[in-house]
């Protein structure tokens, strides 16, 4: 029997990959340096490309594939698809919210205490021997701090009921001023920061909050305030943070997304108030399975003519 055709813009897991193969035929444009050619041995068979949030799908792809009805993503960023030239063509889009939801909230909260407490220094400190020999700095506590949330969405709510825990005081700013929540709204990121210790990012990342994360909100945020990023680097204004980190202008930052990843600014590896991860924060083993069930999902229902589990609104 022959299996429909899909475009795989960049690899999944094996698991993922495997799952994918027993139902496609797969055309992996990763897997070659020569996009163009594969894509005009392919364009007139793809209704449907599977990508990722960091690979997305810019206009020139889309352009390639005369046929193509759906964009599926395996993640919940869609800032890398060319969302207003999907709109124009009719094409679909899905992503893959809710299921990583507590994994990168987790990894907020983790993020937090990691540069606050200066758990990774420590770290090394203990490796290299030099335990009893360095002088080591006392650490900031987190607990009964106030954090503010950048961004109350699903990833926003579910870190504020974790920090709930830990006594923090919880103000946010959002494009929404919410009623169901007891947390406190300040009217801009500037305003939050001014009356933050920890400021966490949370928000999608559009044309709109490009660099919004600037100078006016770091020179609020202050030397004694703490900036962790667990949603897109383009966010925050890159070359501006790394020199308020290098001159100490705020205290330290915990940073899991950055402008141009993973060909970070060197800069960063030079500081010792910043703690870096590699975009990792749904990366656990349940979290990736379900991804990539819901890829599957979306797939399946698409191809037979059902109602999409996570359709994306691209207008």
């Amino acid at each position: 029997m022959h299996k429909t055709d899909l475009l795989v813009v960049v690899r999944y897991p094996e698991a993922d990959m495997a799952e994918l193969e027993r139902h496609y035929t797969l055309h992996v444009l990763s897997d070659t340096t020569d996009h163009a050619a594969l894509l005009a041995n392919v364009e007139p068979l793809i209704r449907a490309v599977a990508t990722n949030g960091e690979a997305g799908a810019g206009a020139e792809l889309i352009d390639a594939l005369p046929q193509l009805e759906i964009i599926v993503s395996y993640g919940v960023g869609v800032d890398a698809i060319d969302l207003a030239h999907a709109a124009k063509r009719g094409i679909r889009v899905t992503n893959t919210p809710d299921v990583l939801t507590g994994d990168v909230a987790d990894m907020g909260m983790g993020l937090m205490l990691a540069i606050a407490r200066h758990i990774p220094g420590n770290d090394r400190v203990v490796r290299d021997g030099q335990w009893g020999k360095a002088t080591l700095p006392l650490a900031t506590r987190m607990f009964g701090k106030r954090l503010g949330i950048l961004g109350l969405g699903r990833v926003g709510r579910a870190l504020a009921r974790r920090a709930a825990a830990f006594d923090m005081s919880i103000a946010y700013h959002d494009r929404v001023h919410f009623n169901d929540t007891g947390y406190t709204y300040r009217e801009n990121a500037v305003a939050l920061a001014r009356d933050s210790d920890f400021l966490v990012i949370c928000a999608a990342a559009d044309r709109e909050s490009h660099a919004s994360v600037s100078r006016e909100v770091l020179d609020a945020l202050g030397a004694d305030g703490i900036l962790v990023n667990i949603a897109r680097g383009s966010i925050v204004d890159e070359p501006v943070l790394l020199d308020y980190l290098t001159t100490r202008r705020i205290r330290g930052a915990a940073l899991d997304v950055f402008w141009n990843e993973p060909s970070i600014d060197p800069g960063f590896a030079e500081l010792d108030n910043v703690v870096l991860q590699p975009h990792r924060s749904s990366a656990t083993v349940e979290t990736r399975a379900a991804m990539g069930q819901l890829v599957r999902e979306n797939l399946r229902a698409f191809f037979e003519d059902e109602p999409l589990v996570t359709e994306y609104p691209t207008h």
